[in-house]
């Protein structure tokens, strides 16, 4: 059964048993499509039967995949997420196994030869890509590397799947007193579960972590945080990220790469790793100045507040200081109250402002799920639909993210396929009091995650292999970087805001000292993203990585703060293992 949405073929009422069942179905249909074409002679290859068919089975494909390996990131059940986990491992062997045929390559070949009839650009790009593509799994080389890099690709893709199952099964619960918890707000206290001794349970999802780390003005309260929170999963991930480091190395030596960096970089708008690595070191020098004054003026709010608590002072500033006096920056120099502002972020006012049509009683795969159409003004036309997964739950993707389920391309009739996305996020849940309050900088995650449901919807594109996102990584994020710009601007503010009691709009001096607030804390912000975007870089330019070490020695360097001992901040850093790896600056998105 599908959603019963015309033009959604996606569907979330699988088993663990059908999941694996239609898996299975899905590999054997689409291996059928590439035996034909690397079955044909070099003098039998046309548009139709090569290109096209290769094109028409990859829009299949990818949708009929995101049915089967989507699950794993949201759904309650652990033997659907666990299915789900198996069958992405079972499709990612079988898309390394593909892209390997040397037939298929050959005939792309042979079909960029001898076509004599000009492509449309766009397939043309795609002729161009595949070839490259093939090129960079070392199709063009001996049989010995060609099966060595095979391996390596197999063992790469299970070790990704693992690290992010890891991440996603991440469940640690700290109990703390409420006075442990002194300096956080009576609504967020109360919106904890209680043991039955009475103490308050503290998860690691971002609705616990980050305002603990930013109210909670008992220091030993936020070192226990965030020594476990950058802890998560440092037994198991360590070790999956560095063999990674690894493998990559290997697979660049093969292939005739310098480093991994520079492989990636190739096909990115950056080109060379040698141009990230000087971006990324002229812009740490010229933020340097501002990063050390941001510091000052934070160590000199934790001298003062230390004396008048009677609280250690230890004359630094340590990870589990940084956002809790980023935050007072905020409060002492801006006036800014993010409790109280929050109160004027209701969630379905922020959502209610898109003005989009909501489907009523969609099929979804949990109760919490709002389905939308997004229709083109001019020609009153769907244009595409996407779902709101906005809550945390057990066994759920814990960051923020946009994930493409249908791409918008060309069907093998030549009708258009509408594109649909899910943003799924994990902002604080409504109570019986009051429904969910975002922080200005949740709404701001709003926006960024939705810039890449805009990106994915609003993608016109004949092809699934450049269908909404599918473009240079480096170039993913500046939608979505753009739309945040409205959260910082007037209008857009009061449109998207209203009081949770009455509806009254925020008093313009409150959002005066928002947005003047946007200037503040940057110097340690964008240095902290340098300091994530350099440590991907330097391990991806080496054969092997101590990433604790390499992690900790780096942010003494740009940061300027010391990486907590026993921790590993990496091991949980999961753009390293979903295909940002060896970046550039602004990909980073918290």
């Amino acid at each position: 059964m599908a959603t019963g949405v015309e033009g959604v073929k996606l569907r979330w009422d699988l088993n663990a048993e059908e999941i694996l069942k239609l898996t299975d179905e899905l590999i054997e249909r689409s291996k059928k499509v590439y035996a034909a074409v690397g079955a044909l002679n070099a003098d039998e290859v046309t548009y139709e039967n090569c290109l096209k068919a290769l094109s028409d089975d990859s829009t299949e494909y990818n949708t009929a995949k995101s049915v089967l390996d989507f699950p794993q990131h949201v759904s309650t059940d652990k033997e659907i997420r666990t299915a789900s986990t198996e069958a992405d491992r079972k499709l990612s062997e079988f898309e390394v196994e593909v892209s390997m045929r040397k037939d298929v390559f050959d005939n792309l070949m042979a079909f960029q030869e001898k076509h004599k009839e000009p492509l449309s650009p766009e397939a043309g790009r795609v002729l161009e890509r595949l070839i490259k593509l093939g090129k960079r799994n070392g199709l063009h080389l001996p049989v010995e590397i060609q099966t060595e890099i095979k391996a390596i690709k197999t063992r790469m893709s299970s070790l990704s799947i693992d690290f992010n199952k890891n991440l996603n099964e991440e469940n640690t619960i700290l109990e703390f007193t409420k006075e442990e918890l002194v300096g956080l707000p009576d609504d967020f206290i109360n919106s904890l579960e209680k043991t039955d001794a009475g103490l308050n349970k503290v998860t690691l999802k971002y609705p616990h972590y980050f305002p603990l780390m930013r109210k909670a003005s008992n220091p030993r309260t936020r070192q226990r945080v965030e020594y476990a929170f950058n802890r998560r999963c440092i037994q198991e991930n360590t070790p999956i990220l560095e063999e990674l480091v690894e493998l990559r190395q290997k697979m660049a030596d093969l292939l005739a790469y310098p480093t991994h960096a520079s492989y990636i970089t190739e096909l990115r708008m950056s080109k060379t790793a040698e141009a990230v690595s000087s971006f990324l070191s002229e812009l740490s020098n010229k933020l340097r100045p501002l990063g050390d004054a941001d510091l000052a003026e934070m160590l000199s709010l934790k001298e003062a507040e230390c004396k008048e608590l009677g609280h250690d002072y230890d004359g630094k500033i340590n990870y589990w200081d940084m956002r809790y006096y980023m935050n007072m920056v905020e409060e002492k120099s801006y006036a800014v109250d993010q409790n109280k502002l929050k109160e004027y972020f209701p969630i379905h006012v922020v959502t209610k402002g898109l003005h989009f049509e909501e489907i009523k009683n969609p099929q979804v795969w949990n109760k919490d799920i709002q389905m939308f159409s997004v229709q083109d003004v001019a020609s009153a036309g769907i244009i595409g639909y996407f779902y709101l997964d906005l809550f945390p739950r057990e066994g759920k993707f814990s960051h923020a993210a946009c994930f493409g389920l249908q791409p918008g391309c060309l069907l093998a009739d030549g009708t258009r396929q509408h594109s649909v996305a899910a943003m799924v996020a994990n902002f604080t849940r409504p109570t019986g009091d009051q429904p969910s309050l975002l922080t200005h900088q949740e709404v701001e995650t709003f926006f960024h995650e939705f810039g890449h449901v805009m990106h994915q919807l609003c993608s016109k594109a004949d092809f699934a292999l450049f269908s909404g996102t599918n473009v240079e990584r480096d170039f993913v994020e500046a939608p979505s970087q753009m739309l945040e710009n409205w959260c910082w601007e007037k209008e857009p503010l009061h449109r998207m805001s209203a009081h949770y009691k009455d509806s009254s709009a925020i008093p313009d001096e409150m959002l005066q000292k928002l947005i003047a607030s946007r200037n503040a804390n940057t110097g340690v912000f964008n240095l902290r993203q340098i300091l994530l975007a350099t440590f991907d870089q330097t391990i991806h330019t080496q054969a092997k990585a101590n990433t604790a070490e390499i992690f900790a020695k780096l942010s003494s360097e740009i940061l300027r703060i010391a990486s907590t001992p026993d921790t590993n901040m990496p091991a949980s850093f999961g753009h390293l293992a979903g295909g940002y790896d060896a970046p550039i600056l602004w990909i980073y998105v918290e």
